[in-house]
């Protein structure tokens, strides 16, 4: 187990579980946590014992409330700008396009910065008592760290419009409904039904999963269709097409290790 001063790893084979350490502040980002944990998600694409991560937060309360509201309150245009593109460039945009797969497990409140850093992991898992929202506008604010377009994609336009411009929260089985989250469990069996979510990824070709991550997360572009065509004939030269060619063929399971 190694540690930071705002995250923790522990690992599970080859599942890395990264908590985030701030229960008193109900795990809300600040400068120093989206610095640290966007030098991890850097870090994890040169890892070879990682074949996934799973994101959580600390305490029973919350996965992450929000944004740390008293870094920023002083802030003018300029300065706001300069927030959230360095946010969205050194941790929400690196998780959505890491080829390492990320899986949100979230428990209580996922408010704000803290829903799109879900909605930045390429799968989402609740708790039966999780709320999640996206308040920014009771500030005068919008969601800033991806939340306009990443929730929209999720789980349509009129729901996102819903959500953002009325402020509110929605409880898990909501969330459920919509297809913002993929499972919901009890809040005490979080923590095991993201390491059974995380086991297809961990023996199914990282090229693949690389590959199609690229593919999924260029959806609803022009280029959507032609990075999809690329990235599958790319496939095609790399050694895990082979393996898993050969071992269909063969009625064995792959060995993409």
């Amino acid at each position: 187990m190694s540690s930071t001063p705002f995250v923790t790893e522990t690992m599970h084979g080859s599942v890395a579980c990264w908590t985030l350490q701030r229960p008193q502040q109900l795990n809300a980002l600040n400068a120093a946590l989206i610095s640290e944990l966007g030098m991890m998600v850097e870090s994890v694409q040169k890892r070879d014992d990682v074949r996934c991560v799973i994101l959580t937060g600390s305490g029973e309360k919350a996965f992450v409330a929000g944004a740390d509201i008293k870094e920023f309150a002083d802030f003018n245009g300029t300065q706001g700008r300069q927030l959230a593109e360095q946010g969205q460039r050194t941790l929400f945009d690196a998780i959505a396009l890491s080829t390492t797969p990320f899986i949100a497990a979230i428990g209580g409140f996922a408010l704000g910065g803290g829903l799109e850093l879900a909605l930045a992991c390429h799968l989402r898992v609740a708790s039966d008592n999780a709320k999640m929202g996206l308040p920014e506008v009771t500030l005068g604010l919008i969601p800033g760290y991806g939340g306009t377009q990443r929730l929209a994609r999720i789980i349509g336009t009129g729901r996102a419009m819903d959500m953002i411009l009325t402020a509110r929260m929605v409880k898990a089985d909501e969330a459920l409904q919509s297809g913002l989250v993929s499972r919901v469990v009890a809040r005490e069996s979080l923590m095991e039904a993201a390491l059974e979510m995380a086991k297809p990824l961990t023996r199914n070709s990282p090229n693949a999963l690389a590959a199609a991550i690229r593919s999924v997360q260029s959806s609803g572009s022009r280029e959507g269709f032609e990075v999809e065509i690329d990235q599958f004939g790319r496939c095609f030269d790399h050694p895990d097409f082979k393996e898993g060619v050969d071992a269909f063929l063969n009625k064995r399971k792959p060995d993409f290790s």
